[in-house]
């Protein structure tokens, strides 16, 4: 496929589409084109097409398909968008990836969360919150060494909260401003020691993103 040419729409679709926005291309089962935008996807030309991806997905309905991926290898949740195409006689697999926070109908930011403490519901700054932990089907969230239970879902929480909180696991999600200091457990993987003494464990999914947040 001639590269010249898939700039071209690339350029051409760049102008109708945010700045942000990544575009790969794939044909059968491997991608010919990516070019990166906020989120680099690290797709090279020649990579297999995955299974369940936003491209093997358009081929298999042969449809406009639209895809959350919230645990995808990187370690940041993506959106994506494929198109069926037909490039030079064969058929093709346009996909636009954008960042989630785009796509999902943003809240406004919490200031404060409201938790139950013992028999009492208090609201606390979200300034003095370590972290929030999923736990046997509830959400608890950590301030001032006190465990407060709420009512919403990490899944919930997770786009309303200040740019200082981070998921490091799919039950935990921290706040920067806590972290004392980042060890590795005996099988090599990231453990975060709080403030508060709390350790944390990071999944193999999330770890990219917290070296790419902290810069280490």
């Amino acid at each position: 496929m001639n590269k010249e040419f898939l700039e071209q729409i690339s350029h051409i679709i760049g102008d109708w589409l945010p700045k942000e926005a990544s575009i790969a291309v794939a044909v059968g089962d491997s991608y010919i084109y990516f070019k990166a935008g906020e989120l680099d996807l690290r797709i090279r030309e020649g990579d297999p097409v995955p299974a369940g991806s936003v491209a093997e997905l358009t081929f298999k309905r042969g449809g406009r398909v639209e895809k959350l991926v919230e645990n995808s290898s990187l370690g940041f949740p993506y959106y994506g968008i494929g198109y069926p195409v037909e490039l030079a006689g064969q058929a093709a697999a346009l996909v636009v990836i954008l960042p989630a926070s785009h796509i999902l109908a943003r809240k406004p930011l919490l200031r404060f969360l409201t938790g139950k403490l013992e028999d009492n519901w208090r609201p606390v700054s979200i300034d003095l919150v370590s972290h929030i932990e999923s736990n046997q089907k509830k959400t608890w969230f950590y301030a001032d060494e006190e465990a407060y239970c709420t009512i919403h879902t990490l899944k919930e929480l997770r786009y309303q909260l200040p740019d200082s909180f981070l998921p490091v696991h799919r039950s935990f999600i921290v706040n920067i401003n806590y972290i004392e200091e980042i060890g590795r457990d005996i099988s090599s993987n990231y453990v975060l020691t709080m403030k508060d003494g709390s350790l944390l464990p990071v999944s193999q999914n999330y770890a990219g993103s917290l070296r790419e947040r902290l810069g280490f």
